[in-house]
């Protein structure tokens, strides 16, 4: 089953996935039209998929996700929606509210919009974090959709994103405006990497500051299984692709599924150092402080920051629930999405190192002259 003819709304399309996906549908697909979605869409990034676009239209909808009207028109004459767009924070340094507003309100408003257009199918890109750690920092190895875990989750992200999950898989089965069905389904990638991570980048920096040694922030028992950008965007595909079959459509409509690859477990910290000692960076041996040592330290910022809150807003780098999440073997395996969703990983653990690895060597004079101009 493909998705050829579709017309597919892609939200948060700038981003690190949504840019990723946008392609694939393009290379791929033969859709008749994809609307990127996003408070900003760059003209430079609808540029570079001229050379893929084919006869496929390439439509922009620049506004905001909590703007119903805006969604609605999106909406109109779509088939299927892809909602990627979020806010990611995990250290408190976004107003609650604010996370909220676009997480949960805006993907009900999506939800909403896609009722009122006859969207028929909503693909929704969730996060390991709904699932946690929790702040006992319990493991999981190997989990599944069936595993039970008390997630008692802290992150404003992760609650919201979780309430999202949520909204969404009880849409299925919604009727449409036009007396049709919406079929939605929810995917759980891991900690995703790849070339244009954010979080890669800011390790890295932080690396040259350090004189090209990596900071430890996690245990090296501590693992997880981080998943390649461009497999979590096949596994979007797969998604879609199961909505539109009738056979599937009902039985995966309304469950979520984990999303993650063939990357060896390791921890967070020892995956950036996987993936960059290649460009000559270490990493330290230890953690800065014995573990016991550090959640004190995290608590004693968290206090300080809640003190001076009423005058400026500044957050702790690092918290208690962020240091527990850094810490804590988590890994999943996603063998009910190749049941299910018939996704396969197309990238070995070798290509995405290869390809994310270049990436950073790409980026790594303009990290060190901004180093040296900080300096200055």
């Amino acid at each position: 089953m493909s998705l050829r003819g579709d017309v597919c709304v892609v939200t948060g399309a700038s981003g690190f996935l949504g840019k990723r996906l946008v392609r694939l549908l393009l290379e791929e697909e033969n859709i008749a039209e994809v609307r990127l979605l996003d408070k900003r869409v760059p003209p430079q990034l609808v540029q570079t998929l001229e050379d893929c676009r084919g006869d496929t239209k390439v439509s922009v909808f620049e506004g905001d996700i909590r703007d119903g009207d805006f969604l609605q028109k999106a909406c109109r004459g779509a088939s299927i929606v892809f909602h990627i767009a979020s806010i990611i924070d995990l250290n408190g340094s976004v107003e609650d509210s604010e996370m909220y507003g676009v997480n949960v309100k805006g993907t009900q408003l999506l939800l909403e919009a896609c009722i009122q257009e006859n969207v028929v199918s909503f693909i929704y890109t969730s996060t390991i974090e709904v699932m946690g750690p929790n702040a006992k920092g319990e493991p999981i190895i190997n989990g599944n959709e069936d595993t039970f875990y008390n997630s008692s989750l802290k992150f404003a992200y992760s609650k919201t994103k979780k309430e999202a999950e949520q909204r969404t898989l009880r849409a299925h089965g919604e009727m449409l405006k036009n007396g049709g069905r919406l079929a939605t389904c929810a995917l759980r990638p891991m900690y995703i990497f790849g070339e244009g991570c954010r979080f890669l980048l800011g390790h890295m920096g932080d690396g040259i500051r350090n004189k090209d040694k990596l900071f430890r922030m996690s245990l090296p028992e501590a693992r997880v299984n981080p998943v390649y950008v461009g497999n979590v965007a096949v596994a979007h595909i797969q998604a879609a692709r199961s909505l539109k079959d009738p056979p599937k459509r009902n039985a995966i409509g309304g469950k979520f599924y984990f999303i993650s690859d063939d990357t060896p477990p390791v921890s967070y910290s020892d995956f950036n150092h996987v993936v960059m000692s290649p460009l000559g960076f270490r990493i330290q041996d230890k953690l800065p402080l014995p573990l016991g040592l550090f959640y004190m330290f995290c608590f004693f910022m968290e206090i300080v920051c809640a003190i001076l809150r009423p005058l400026i807003r500044i957050a702790p780098p690092l918290n208690r629930q962020l240091l527990t999440m850094l810490n804590t073997p988590f890994t999943f395996s996603y063998q009910k999405a190749k049941r299910d969703l018939g996704y396969i990983p197309r990238y070995t653990w070798e290509e995405a190192r290869k390809s994310t690895m270049e990436w950073l060597a790409s980026q790594l004079p303009q990290e060190r002259e901004r180093k040296n101009n900080i300096k200055k």
